[in-house]
């Protein structure tokens, strides 16, 4: 049955993340009936919607331009307009912009409406063999090596899974991060280039994935995907733990000395360690 997009109204509309087949029936006819198409890379979708065989008018909404293009749309939209709402690959908002668009149409009283399909976190997860039943997603993780071992530590002992996005020129230093913070024997799965032609699967201990990555640099490339198992309490039977090294260190130094022997013994960066000392001694601003 065919869907007819109504007036005065925001579709948010997930596309394909790699395979075009995987695009819904309803999706095709939402776009090929709206009135403005918001995309984040108006030549992508153009290609995307010329596959589709749909033709619409586009512009351009992304981080760079979200306050501006949201007063566009948000006038298009009143003066009656049908507007959909697509990312460059996957469901829209999802480490992508659009989210202050979508309450700002709420708030105004313009209807929102969901045309539901693919997204990457969900793809990975549905075949990553970790449990599912509750999970995080983190988005893309620091891009400096000191905040991103300093969310690591934040993130090591909670006991459910945790998803990332990463970039496939920081998946080394990010897998070496994880080894550093996390434990050698933390479980891990990389789900590479999901529903294209060189899909891949990884799964091991960080260890063994980072000298995978290593070892075969054809890992490297494409769009990533990391899951990390839920802390299990095993990961740090035969070695003292970060946080216990501070809290050893803590009994006979000041929080910033015992952050400098703590980095100096794991060869992590002194400020997340300095932060998180201050939070074992129950003083952090």
């Amino acid at each position: 049955m065919s869907t007819q997009a109504q007036p005065a109204t925001l579709y948010v509309v997930a596309t394909p993340i790699g395979h075009l087949d995987d695009i819904s029936r309803r999706a095709i006819d939402v776009l090929a009936t709206v009135d403005l198409i918001a995309a984040e890379d108006t030549r992508h979708s153009g290609q995307l919607l010329q596959a589709l065989g749909v033709q619409a008018e586009l512009l351009s909404f992304h981080e760079h331009n979200e306050d501006e293009r949201m007063r566009v749309l948000l006038e298009r939209l009143q003066q009656g307009a049908a507007v959909a709402l697509i990312s460059d690959a996957g469901t829209p908002l999802i480490s992508d912009p659009g989210f202050v668009l979508v309450r700002a149409c709420r708030e105004a009283g313009i209807a929102v409406v969901p045309v539901p399909g693919p997204s990457a976190l969900i793809a990975a997860l549905s075949v990553s063999g970790l449990p599912s039943d509750r999970f995080q997603f983190e988005g893309f993780l620091p891009r400096s090596q000191g905040k991103r071992q300093a969310r690591l530590l934040e993130l090591k002992n909670l006991p459910h899974t945790v998803i990332c996005y990463e970039s496939s020129h920081r998946l080394r230093e990010c897998l070496a991060d994880m080894h550093a913070v996390l434990g050698a024997d933390r479980q891990a799965v990389i789900a590479r280039e999901l529903t294209k032609h060189y899909e891949t699967i990884l799964s091991g201990t960080v260890t063994q994935l980072l000298e995978r990555v290593i070892a075969d640099a054809n890992q490297e490339r494409g769009e990533l995907v990391i899951l990390l198992a839920p802390y299990s309490g095993d990961e740090d039977s035969y070695t003292l733990s970060v946080e216990q090294m501070l809290r050893a260190a803590l009994n006979e130094l000041p929080p910033s000395q015992a952050a400098v022997l703590v980095a100096r013994l794991t060869g992590l960066k002194k400020k997340p360690l300095y932060q998180l000392a201050l939070t074992l001694q129950g003083t952090a601003t």
